[in-house]
């Protein structure tokens, strides 16, 4: 199984709710590797590689977040997977 690998941009209410923390909760539960982080406009970064079925759970994960997020959009592109060793919180 080749793995995949996707950068999504996640907008809305999504910073200052937990949501990088329970991303990569909910990554790790998946063994989904790569990367999390707050942007200066107010979006959150999600990079994820792994195999395509495990990293489209955590696409439809990212789609609404932890509780308190009010996700408005993601917007998601492919790149290619550069071999990622963990799921971390970048700051």
């Amino acid at each position: 199984m080749s793995n995949v690998r996707v950068r999504a941009v996640v907008r809305g209410r999504v910073q200052g709710v937990f949501y990088r923390d329970s991303c990569r909760t909910e990554a790790r539960r998946l063994g989904v590797r790569g990367w999390v982080r707050n942007r200066d406009d107010g979006a959150v970064e999600v990079v994820a590689e792994g195999p395509r079925e495990r990293v489209d759970q955590l696409l439809t994960w990212c789609r609404h977040g932890p509780p308190r997020a009010q996700v408005t959009d993601v917007a998601v592109t492919d790149e290619v997977p550069r071999a990622e060793r963990s799921f971390r919180i970048l700051h």
